[in-house]
């Protein structure tokens, strides 16, 4: 809810909530007692989707809005569990990064108490691999203020993209770029890059 109060007119907010399918709590708004009352209807009911309901909020959320200057970021509220998605792990990272989303999150304890996934990462590791993977950042849920106003004014401020193509050599190998600032410059960069489709 923190967010609705930190945002600057023009800024928009969108809330889905997500079980075993994902479903819009909140259309596009800049109005926070809107934001607010939507709150109240989150509900759950079964296993959570989230690879699912993060390839739902790009297709049909994100991609509308897409190509532009908007900066766009997703905030995922939760622990990272996804028992069930059609989406893979891989699948949703590859896009995100390929689309230039930047996740950022609230995260809850971890549920599962840090247990095996076998198709995915531990539930930890989903949200640190989403937010390092696309240059973005954790918070606990407890700093929700916090975090509210450290990404909104992170989006507020210039942001440049650096590319790098390699040239003779093949794009499947990862390649690492060091980047260096001047100061009162920060640098987030993400820590992979999307893989090649064969």
């Amino acid at each position: 809810m923190e967010f609705a109060y930190e945002i600057f007119d023009g800024d928009q907010l969108f809330v889905i909530a997500y079980d075993e399918k994902a479903e819009i709590v909140q259309e596009w708004t800049d109005d926070a007692k809107k934001m607010e009352k939507s709150l109240a209807t989150f509900r759950k009911k079964g296993n959570p989707f989230l690879f699912d309901a993060l390839s739902s909020t790009m297709s049909e959320i994100l991609m509308p809005l897409m190509p532009g200057t908007r900066k766009t970021a997703v905030v995922v509220i939760g622990d990272g569990l996804d028992r069930g998605s059609a989406t893979t792990f891989d699948k949703i990272l590859a896009e995100l990064q390929y689309q230039n989303i930047t996740v950022y999150s609230l995260q809850i304890p971890d549920r599962t108490g840090g247990s095996y996934r076998r198709d995915s990462p531990k539930a930890a590791a989903v949200i640190t691999q989403l937010t390092e993977g696309t240059g973005g950042k954790v918070f606990p849920l407890d700093e929700a203020q916090t975090a509210a106003k450290f990404i909104c004014d992170e989006l507020r401020r210039n942001r440049y993209l650096l590319s790098y193509l390699p040239v003779n050599t093949s794009t499947y190998d990862v390649r690492k770029v060091f980047l260096v600032a001047d100061e009162g410059i920060s640098i987030r960069t993400k820590n992979a890059q999307p893989p090649n489709i064969k």
